[in-house]
């Protein structure tokens, strides 16, 4: 099972993400902010304060993504 195990904040909506399996990726969440849950990600302060929680990242919003959907970003 994929999970993330580290992210941090790049630049714009872009994250660098660690996965269990080693691989370290950039990925960018900007065509990704669509649907309501996601708003309140379109505003950059709010989008740097994501946390791991379980095995993804997740906002206080409760928006996340698929740790599989991060990877094939």
């Amino acid at each position: 099972m994929l999970e993330v195990k580290e992210a941090k904040y790049i630049a714009g909506y872009s994250l660098e993400i660690v996965f269990n399996n080693g691989i370290k990726k950039v990925v960018d969440l900007s065509n990704s902010l669509n649907g309501q849950v996601f708003a309140p990600l379109k505003d950059i302060q709010f989008f740097k304060q994501f946390r791991i929680n379980f095995n993804t990242i997740e906002w206080e919003n409760g928006a996340d993504f698929a740790p599989e959907y991060l990877f094939e970003l």
